[in-house]
């Protein structure tokens, strides 16, 4: 995909614009909290679909980097920031540091085959 991004994809004089959707958990950890209604996921894939995402505000994560729409029409605002939907926000940035652990961790066998862009996107914990 990123091959395809750079070598410019003909589209005409548009952007191409990715997004990664949640269709998971949402308000603690698996067995706690609970899966994201799909009536929420069916807006946030239509808002992209749309465009309507292209001009609204962003949050950028601060363990992965990814920018975070802050408004998405049919989707609750708290559930576009993933540590305000758990009891415990303490308790959501030690998962996501471990798992950001994790993902390095097993990402450290790629890094050899891998471009310094790529390396310096991982997570930061």
């Amino acid at each position: 995909l990123g091959q395809k991004l750079e070598a410019g994809i003909d589209v005409g004089d548009r952007d191409i614009n990715v997004w990664l959707v949640n269709t998971g958990w949402t308000g603690g950890p698996y067995g706690v909290g609970s899966r994201i209604k799909l009536r929420f996921t069916r807006a946030m894939i239509n808002a992209a679909l749309e465009g309507v995402l292209n001009n609204v505000a962003f949050k950028t994560d601060s363990v992965f980097g990814l920018r975070v729409p802050v408004k998405c029409p049919g989707v609750p605002s708290a559930l576009l920031n993933p540590p305000s939907t758990w009891e415990d926000e303490d308790a959501y940035s030690a998962k996501a540091k471990d798992l950001a652990q994790q993902f390095n961790a097993n990402f450290d066998q790629f890094k050899d085959q891998t471009s310094e862009d790529t390396r310096a996107a991982a997570p930061k914990v």
